[in-house]
């Protein structure tokens, strides 16, 4: 992976001269991993635009550093972005450094001025933006063949999941724990974010924390869940019934969620409009008459993160690329009754279209009790 790092950087430290920045100041943590393969939770990188990188991070992470980042200069310093900082100051005359204010709390920021104030060089900062973040949009294969194993994983889980029935009298926090083991049991190394167990009349809520709710016969059932697989993230929604067969009501919405999610979904492609597939989603919900019962965006990239660019929402701008991965969700939401949700992760390809990473059944589904 060394050489997969070295190139990211070569295409930072690229972006940088383009925007005639000396070096750019790397503080989030997320970028960091990127750029270096280093999973720490104290970490910073100084990449200058001649391509030289130094790696600051404590002892605690200095042995993973040297394994993982062996051809980066390390750095073993508990402040590592001031100590960065200082190293530039005292590098040069005169330099523009450009720095990642969305990942820089004022209390950081203040320290890192500090440092290059009291350097005799000038150092003017400049935003770097989420520079790193556009390239992380576009993956690689080695990136998107990890995705498809968390996602692999967790759909794997799932279905072990329904397989097992028995959801009637359990509640929704017993349902998560047990498809979170089942995910460790498949292979994650963690958890792609909380899961969301959400029955019956809570499955309006969108973001719902499974709670001590028991589960009923005829309830719907949203679970929104992923793993974690060597860094990256899967996400995906099912949503079924428990024990009954779906009220008229329940498989309406259900029916238009699925054409939405379908629709969307035809939509992702090379050179798709962001806001296209949200709109392509929306129409069908909108034009039954449940334009209100759906206020979230369509999707979201996902990769080292659950929720990275691009953004697939009826405000969003850009176009899709070869290799972006992607998340189209519609739902509809019927507060005090219930909602349904239905999500894929998606690899766009040059190809034609799209790669379906989570594989799941949309049908829906009546689990046994």
């Amino acid at each position: 992976m060394a050489e997969t790092h070295a190139k990211r950087r070569a295409e930072l430290a690229k972006k940088l001269v383009d925007d005639k920045i000396d070096a750019a100041l790397v503080t989030s943590l997320v970028n960091v991993r990127y750029l270096t393969g280093l999973d720490s939770s104290n970490a910073a990188l100084l990449l200058t635009a001649d391509g030289t990188a130094v790696l600051a991070t404590d002892s605690r992470y200095s042995t993973a550093a040297k394994a993982v980042a062996e051809d980066v200069e390390l750095m073993v310093e508990r402040g590592v972005a001031t100590s960065l900082a200082a190293r530039v100051a005292k590098a040069a005359g005169s330099l523009r450094l450009g720095v990642e204010e969305h990942a820089l709390t004022l209390e950081l920021w203040e320290s890192v001025r500090s440092t290059l104030d009291d350097e005799p060089a000038t150092v003017e900062t400049v935003h770097l933006g989420r520079a790193v973040e556009r390239l992380r949009a576009v993956k690689d294969e080695d990136e998107i063949a990890l995705l498809a194993q968390a996602c692999a994983i967790s759909c794997r889980a799932l279905e072990d999941l329904y397989a097992a029935g028995g959801f009637a009298g359990r509640t929704e926090k017993e349902i998560a724990r047990d498809l979170e083991w089942r995910m460790f049991g498949q292979g994650a190394d963690g958890l792609a974010f909380e899961t969301i167990v959400a029955t019956g009349p809570n499955s309006a809520i969108p973001h719902h924390s499974p709670a001590e709710r028991v589960v009923e016969r005829g309830d719907l059932l949203k679970i929104d869940f992923g793993a974690m697989y060597r860094g990256y993230h899967a996400d995906c929604t099912r949503t079924s019934v428990v024990g009954a067969p779906p009220q008229d009501w329940q498989r309406e919405i259900y029916d238009l969620v699925a054409t939405a999610q379908r629709a969307g979904s035809e939509v992702v492609a090379v050179g798709a409009e962001c806001m296209a597939v949200d709109r392509a989603s929306r129409a069908i919900i909108d034009d039954a008459g449940y334009k209100e019962n759906f206020g979230h965006g369509t999707g979201h990239g996902v990769g080292l993160e659950v929720h990275e660019a691009p953004t697939l929402g009826y405000s969003a701008t850009g176009t899709l690329a070869d290799r972006m991965a992607v998340t189209v969700e519609p739902g509809i939401y019927l507060p005090g009754r219930g909602g349904v949700r239905i999500e894929d992760t998606l690899a766009v390809r040059a190809s034609g279209g799209s790669e379906l990473l989570t594989p799941t059944t949309k049908d829906l589904l009546v689990l046994d009790a």
